[in-house]
């Protein structure tokens, strides 16, 4: 009888090293989601900075193009591209540092979209012709890779910040995950024609 509630004792810190063990292993889980789903965010954002540098070299061509707006393109571009965040620190500030240089990369090029207009010349070139019919896409791409970056974030933050798991979690060095947020003003969708 007396080793009952030795038994129980035992029992009871088995399970809850088991609990602790499931709870590390599933939130390792979770984050290496926010890892890969973070790649893919970026890939998107590269494929359309890598087709915008043809459509510079492309609207380089044009003689008298206006070179401010092209080279607010090429900065913002350049800007866009060196900004790196690195997957283990995906922190709101990291994120929100990621977001804003891509913003400014895409109302640069939303502004040279509209300068285009003023050049039908440019317009009838293949080369512009195809990234015209690749932009939504590229666009659509980034909206919905951000989406499911914040989802599988959303997943592994309710995780850690749940009872009891939260107890774990900061002893585990699991912190939270940042996410996209809409930018103010992006309720109404910039008006790009290609007429």
């Amino acid at each position: 009888m007396k080793r009952l509630p030795l038994l129980i004792g035992l029992g009871a810190i088995v399970l809850i090293a088991l609990w602790a063990m499931g709870f590390y292993n599933g939130t390792v889980g979770l984050n290496e989601d926010v890892t890969k789903q973070w790649s893919n965010v970026e890939n998107a954002y590269q494929l359309r900075a890598d087709k915008t540098k043809n459509l510079v070299e492309i609207v380089k061509g044009a003689a008298d193009f206006e070179k401010e707006t092209l080279t607010q393109v090429v900065e913002a571009r350049a800007k866009a591209t060196s900004t790196t965040i690195d997957p283990g620190n995906l922190s709101q500030e990291q994120i929100n540092q990621f977001q804003q240089s891509q913003d400014q990369f895409s109302s640069a090029l939303s502004r040279l979209m509209v300068v285009v207009e003023r050049y039908p010349e440019l317009k009838a070139v293949k080369g512009f012709q195809d990234f015209q019919a690749q932009y939504e896409g590229m666009e659509n791409r980034i909206g919905v890779e951000r989406r499911k970056y914040n989802d599988v974030a959303r997943n592994f933050n309710t995780r850690i910040k749940r009872f009891p798991g939260n107890l774990l979690a900061g002893m585990f060095g699991f912190e939270a995950k940042g996410y996209f947020e809409a930018q103010e003003g992006t309720e109404n969708a910039p008006d790009i024609s290609f007429k």
